[in-house]
């Protein structure tokens, strides 16, 4: 130490910072990661090999300089050890990151094939030196500058005149490897590499600094040993002061290099093999800055000031339990900010109201608010699109877009979905799409893909962290199923009103039919049939037409045909037998797959998928022709995930020609809609005016 203490005290904080740091995050690094990859086991050692040599440069700054102390000796040649490790440990990350392991050939390998075998030659070679022991000069040696030792190149140990050498060509080969970098296989990985690499850049330009004043250090001890006359302690105070400002503006750039690194690997993830950053592992690399740097100020200072021994534990935990109590007030903090968050989302929809009064709309289910509270709050992304699709398609309606009423041109969704899977968290849009999205956070449910949560770039330019998608998926999958069974149980609601309704008026025709036509007929039959038996038996014959009739348009039972044909079977006839004057050609197409597929459907599902293509069918005779020609087209085929699928499609008006007709039509297969999607199943209408309906209906 130099004696002055603001320059023991700064060069003593600051190795004890570094070596706290790199500790955490080689520790955190190793812990926190989905495997131990390469680049993880690499970025983690590296980490703890850093930290390890600044705690061997704690204790030699720390402990006083006498011959006598063989501690100081020991530690200065162990500490060589990690000092020779730590610049190929940082090479070989940067050579990790840059994708020099990927498979396959690339640019980046080839032009670095050469130079990792020469630095790994010269690690190995240097490690070798210091494992005999002799061609390293003692730490005292060094102090007086006595620079003699077993191995000499030009009157310098050949360690001390190799190392240069070494650390500088790891240093430039890694500058190399970070601005032209080979491919990577990692997902997300380029858009996170991209925005990490200005700060591995910074880091990298730092080190090579750091290793320029090594070599410059090295270089002038080497001349005042050189020019030195006598062995005397003469030496030591005249290098003392310069050597601890030198050692202090190294370690303090190794201290910025540091931290450019962990903010690179907490903010971007890109050695923990994480698809997204993680917001709370930022948290808490911000709350380690912060201890390490409180605790290495207040011991260092304790040390310096030559205090009794008793002080500085006293601060440390003195800062120990002050650090403690502000996490505990973020932690509560973050709490409710977090409560507050989540309050738009379980807030009640008044799902029960909407069932109780049926004058309410559709739009009562109110996607908007809590849609928007996640995009603003929780997000804080420019633009954002929640849009259904698969069986719920039908059920919530038209995407939601933040800010409302924003028109967006959206990505082809089965594209999308063939990219994504349930474990899949986030898929970038590359290249973003024209109105600025750039992500899609896929949404599923037990049934399946329900949607997709379209995400443009964040307002504060940043990057979407792990928990944010997180809160995104689990909301958006809440949002669509709430809008989905409020739209359900509105609709059954609607049926069984409208069914009470019916059964009412049937019944009341049924009371007035048999009051007022049937019973007056029978009473005048029964006085008329001793005197006019023809006559009253036409009026029987007329009680029975009427009776008849009245039988005839009692809704209709589940049909008999359908258990005894099968649901393909039974269609067929239905359309052959009651529909086919309704159209100039009916086409019937059936793959043996289909027919076995129909054949294993529930009784229910085969049920309901019958009446829904009968009344699609109906709706084409009914409302489809114009002013020509009218084809209907019914095709069974089976899906890729095994389920069946029925396509009804005609060439008639569409549903926008008439608006009374098509009306009438939606509200039918709106009720269908409805019960495909009770039992699993999907229907979806696609209609082009003048040109085509088609309507499909998928079984689960």
């Amino acid at each position: 130490m130099s004696t002055l203490f603001w320059l023991d005290w700064a060069a003593l904080s600051l190795s004890l910072f570094n070596m706290l740091l790199l500790v955490w995050l080689g520790i955190t690094l190793l812990l926190t990661s989905d495997s131990r990859s390469l680049g993880v086991i690499l970025a983690g050692a590296g980490s703890l090999f850093g930290g390890g040599f600044f705690a061997i440069h704690s204790l030699i700054l720390g402990q006083s300089l006498t011959p006598l102390n063989a501690w100081l000796d020991l530690w200065w040649r162990v500490g060589w050890f990690l000092l020779v490790l730590s610049p190929l440990a940082w090479y070989v990350v940067i050579l990790w990151y840059a994708g020099f392991w990927e498979k396959g050939e690339n640019p980046l390998r080839r032009r670095q094939r050469v130079g990792f075998l020469f630095c790994l030659g010269l690690s190995s070679g240097l490690m070798g030196l210091l494992v005999l022991g002799a061609p390293l000069p003692s730490f005292f040696q060094v102090i007086y500058l006595d620079l003699h030792s077993f191995l000499m190149v030009g009157g310098m140990p050949l360690v001390i005149a190799a190392f240069p050498v070494y650390i500088l060509t790891c240093m430039l080969l890694s500058l190399d490897a970070l601005l032209r970098p080979g491919p990577t296989s990692r997902p997300s990985g380029e858009q996170a590499r991209r925005r990490a690499r200005p700060w591995l850049v910074s880091a990298t330009l730092l080190l090579l600094g750091v290793s320029v004043l090594v070599v410059a250090a090295l270089l002038w001890i080497y001349f005042s040993a050189q020019s030195r006359t006598a062995y005397s302690s003469e030496a030591y105070v005249r290098l003392t002061w310069p050597v601890t400002f030198l050692d202090a503006c190294i370690a303090g750039m190794i201290g910025l290099a540091v931290l450019l690194l962990g903010r690179a690997a907490v903010a971007y993830e890109i050695f923990t093999g994480k698809a997204l950053p993680r917001l709370g592992l930022r948290r808490y690399y911000r709350n380690a800055v912060l201890l390490a740097a409180g605790s290495s100020v207040v011991v260092a200072g304790a040390h310096s000031l030559v205090l009794p021994r008793i002080y500085a534990p006293v601060l440390a935990l003195l800062l120990a339990i002050a650090f403690y109590a502000l996490l505990t007030w973020r932690s509560f903090a973050e709490r409710e900010a977090t409560i507050r968050q989540l309050r738009p989302f379980v807030a009640s929809q008044r799902l029960y109201d909407q069932l109780l009064e049926p004058g309410l709309p559709t739009t009562a289910v109110d996607l908007q608010f809590p849609l928007e509270a996640l995009c603003r709050d929780v997000l804080g992304t420019r633009l954002a699109a929640l849009v259904p699709a698969g069986a719920l398609s039908a059920l919530v309606g038209a995407p939601r877009t933040f800010p409302p009423g924003v028109r967006l041109s959206l990505p082809d969704l089965e594209t999308l979905r063939k990219q994504a899977g349930p474990e899949v968290m986030i898929v970038p849009l590359e290249p973003p799409t024209e109105d600025g999205l750039v992500a899609a956070v896929p949404l599923w449910s037990e049934r399946g893909w329900i949607g997709v949560l379209f995400l443009g770039a964040k307002a504060d330019g940043g990057f979407y962290t792990q928990e944010e998608i997180e809160i995104a998926r689990a909301s958006g999958e809440r949002l669509l199923d709430l809008q989905a069974s409020g739209e359900m149980a509105r609709r059954l609601a609607g049926l069984q009103r409208a069914q009470r309704a019916a059964q009412q008026t049937a019944d009341q025709r049924l009371r007035r039919s048999l009051h007022d036509e049937v019973l007056p007929v029978l009473h005048t039959a029964m006085l008329q049939w001793g005197s006019a038996p023809p006559e009253a038996l036409q009026a029987l014959t007329g009680v029975h037409r009427k009776i008849s009739d009245l039988l005839r348009d009692l809704p209709a039972a589940p049909t008999q045909r359908l258990n005894q044909l099968g649901l393909l079977g039974a269609l067929r006839e239905t359309l052959d037998q009651e529909l086919a004057d309704g159209f100039d050609g009916l086409h019937w197409e059936e793959t043996p797959a289909a027919a076995e597929a129909a054949a294993k459907l529930p009784a229910q599902t085969a049920e309901t998928l019958y009446f829904a293509a009968r009344e699609a069918a109906r709706n084409a005779a009914r409302h489809a022709r114009g002013d020509r020609p009218l084809h209907l087209w019914v095709r069974a085929e089976t899906l890729p995930e095994g389920g069946l699928q029925l396509v009804i499609e005609d060439d008639g008006v569409g549903l926008g020609a008439g608006s009374a007709n098509s009306e009438g039509a939606g509200q039918g297969l709106s009720l269908h809609t409805t019960l495909m999607a009770l039992m699993g199943g999907s229907l979806s209408v696609e209609s082009q005016p003048d040109a085509f309906t088609r309507v499909t209906l998928r079984s689960a």
